[in-house]
């Protein structure tokens, strides 16, 4: 059973559900109720919930890929691109077969996703990790692995002094790899240390987010490697 953990919020915080399906709307505004310490606010098609997003500075967006009048994409790259909402984090609701708009959203900057159907508490569940990630300090520390070197104080990843755009989260995965290397990482470790999960749900998103920070490593990504069964491992040399 999934434990919903405690976070602490300021009472009221918003949470911005955009979704255009009134049950799936329903079911989540009971379970951000249950939680306590939120206050849901909604949206059924993209432009508004883009314009409710800016107006009510919600703690968190909760996006729908498949909506009327703008697409849940198109509303991730608009508030990821204004530097008044690119700090809300984005959990992105998305149905089993749009893998590609999944990688996609990932790429402009969400935070994470939920594949549908979904159990609301496991939404729950991810929101409060993601509002618990946005209350870490950040470490100031660098780090070089090769040709990777990690700015902590920057919070900025170059390889041969390149600079690579990394989402915060490909950030932290990376940097939780390098302070690790040499080591065997479990995914389900990997899902509580990175994304701050109490329970394994989906270990397919730590597969997903590894396959694009390789990506982004370019030949460099190669020193990350896959331990059949186990997780992921950072070469030593």
């Amino acid at each position: 059973m999934l434990e919903l953990a405690v976070v602490n919020t300021a009472p009221g915080e918003k949470v911005l559900v955009v979704e255009d399906e009134a049950d799936v709307v329903e079911m989540l505004v009971r379970a951000f109720n249950r939680a306590a310490g939120f206050n849901v606010i909604t949206a059924a098609d993209g432009a508004v919930g883009l314009r409710r997003a800016r107006e009510e500075s919600p703690v968190l967006v909760i996006l729908d890929l498949m909506l009327p009048k703008m697409p849940g994409l198109e509303v991730c790259k608009i508030l990821k691109g204004d530097s008044l909402t690119r700090h809300i984090p984005i959990l992105m609701l998305t149905a089993k077969a749009e893998e590609i708009d999944r990688i996609v959203g990932l790429e402009l900057g969400a935070d994470d996703y939920v594949s549908k159907p979904f159990s609301p508490r496991e939404v729950v569940l991810r929101a409060q990790a993601i509002l618990r990630r946005g209350e870490t300090p950040a470490e100031t520390q660098s780090l070089v692995a090769g040709p990777i070197r990690i700015d902590g104080l920057r919070h900025h990843v170059s390889i041969n002094g390149k600079v690579v755009h990394l989402t915060s989260l490909e950030y932290k995965l990376l940097r939780t790899l390098v302070q690790r290397r040499g080591r065997v990482q479990e995914r389900d470790r990997l899902l509580s240390d990175v994304w701050g999960y109490e329970s394994v749900i989906d270990t397919r998103t730590v597969d997903t987010h590894v396959r694009r920070l390789r990506e982004k490593l370019g030949k460099a990504g190669d020193a990350i490697e896959t331990v059949r069964g186990f997780g992921y491992r950072l070469r030593e040399s």
